[in-house]
């Protein structure tokens, strides 16, 4: 095997002017494959510097650090003049400029895209990342992740009929959209490297959180009946739920009538298999109630790890239902080398993609706030005198200045 080249987007130059969780994460994900990020926050920081507690051995926002290695961080006030000079020094010779300001932010700055940015800079790849878009019904309109998972029907489907509606655990529409932004300027840059020509791409939570309701548009579309919330049990399939077991629960997929054969033998009801109600998946989803029952009757006497174990070897995929402290340290997660480890006593999870021939190399711990400024402004030639940029003075930014700073993100 030929030695592993270079990060597969080294020499890919990034300024990022997100904060909070969908546009860092996207970035984070550019860093570890090998491109130069610079950070540039507003001079009262990203929030998540500020969500306390827990915070890491050096100090930083636990939040803050799970989002931010690899990267640069400076300072700048892109309301003034002299902030977007800076600005505009970095964005001379970058690919990529990603942001999540609420639309029509730069423009009042005179920094938009189709205003200032495209002709001075057409090769640039601007990635616009919003809660509901510019325009329409709910255009330029503020939201957070949970907000789009009520609006968008995601919490209409999680929870069970004693919970109701109910906000899944994750911020998932933010992670979702960090990946759809990561997806979409990786497209635009290909483009670009057969034309030249730079483009904007739009990024929403609400288009995210949409194409998430899979399979459930798919069955309201054709069948006209609302989804409505099943706890852990799948809409379509039977028995794909949770299900009990002596000492915990685990979670069973059974998706065709082979792996619910080789189910009910691991479990010793074979008699199952020969009852008319479940004799296939149709009619095991009309009687999931009563197929559920049948199973905790046998398996409510199981070890929970030794039934996972049992049916996983019987070819039947299947799970305990770990926390999150099991699952990070399970083996398998070691195997993986899923967590990163950097000065400080930093520790974080690995971007999910592996390259084997352009392996991901993370990069340093998460920046201090500002930390980089010296070092930014003299590889753009400049200085603090130039830019009269000035963190103690930066800090003491106006009320009105965050109010139009503010990020559709959390």
């Amino acid at each position: 095997m030929s030695e592993a080249r270079a990060g597969a987007l080294q020499g890919l130059k990034v300024v990022d002017l997100t904060r909070v969780l969908a546009g860092p994460l996207c970035t984070q994900m550019l860093a570890d494959h090998g491109a130069e990020v610079v950070k540039v926050e507003p001079p009262s920081g990203d929030e998540t510097r500020k969500l306390l507690p827990p915070v890491t051995p050096s100090r930083q926002s636990a939040y803050f650090s799970a989002l931010n290695r690899g990267k640069q961080s400076i300072s700048l006030d892109l309301s003034t003049p002299d902030g977007q000079d800076v600005l505009h020094a970095l964005l001379s010779d970058a690919d990529v400029l990603v942001e999540n300001f609420v639309p029509g932010t730069l423009e009042r700055w005179g920094l938009g895209y189709e205003q200032a940015l495209a002709a001075r800079y057409p090769a640039l790849v601007f990635c616009s990342i919003s809660g509901f878009g510019p325009d329409g019904p709910l255009g330029s309109l503020p939201g957070y992740d949970a907000v789009l998972q009520a609006a968008c029907g995601l919490m209409s489907i999680n929870g069970d009929a004693a919970s109701g509606p109910t906000k899944l655990g994750i911020p998932v529409v933010d992670h979702l959209t960090g990946y759809v932004a990561l997806s979409g300027l990786l497209m635009a840059l290909r483009a670009r490297d057969r034309d030249g020509q730079g483009q904007r791409v739009e990024v929403t939570l609400y288009d995210t959180a949409i194409s998430l309701l899979l399979p459930h548009a798919a069955n309201w579309i054709y069948s006209g009946e609302c989804p409505r919330p099943l706890g852990s049990a799948h809409p379509n399939i039977a028995p794909y739920d949770k299900i009990r077991a002596a000492d915990g629960d685990v979670f069973v997929g059974v998706v065709n009538d082979g792996q619910f054969r080789r189910f009910c033998a691991a479990i010793g009801r074979e008699s199952l298999v020969a009852d008319v109600r479940f004799s296939n998946n149709e009619k095991r989803v009309t009687h999931r109630t009563a197929l559920k029952s049948e199973i905790e009757s046998v398996t409510g006497t199981w070890p929970a790890e030794g039934l996972a174990q049992t049916l996983m070897k019987a070819g039947v995929p299947a799970a305990c239902v770990n926390n999150v402290a099991a699952a990070l340290n399970h083996p398998h997660t070691a195997h993986r080398e899923l967590l990163v480890h950097g000065e400080g006593g930093y520790t974080g999870l690995r971007s999910p993609m592996k390259l084997m021939g352009t392996p991901a190399v993370p990069g340093r711990a998460p920046p201090a706030f500002d930390q980089d400024r010296q070092a930014i402004l003299a590889r753009i030639g400049a200085s603090e005198r130039d830019f009269r940029v000035d963190v103690a003075a930066a800090s003491r930014e106006s009320a009105s200045t965050r109010e139009v700073q503010e990020v559709h993100m959390k």
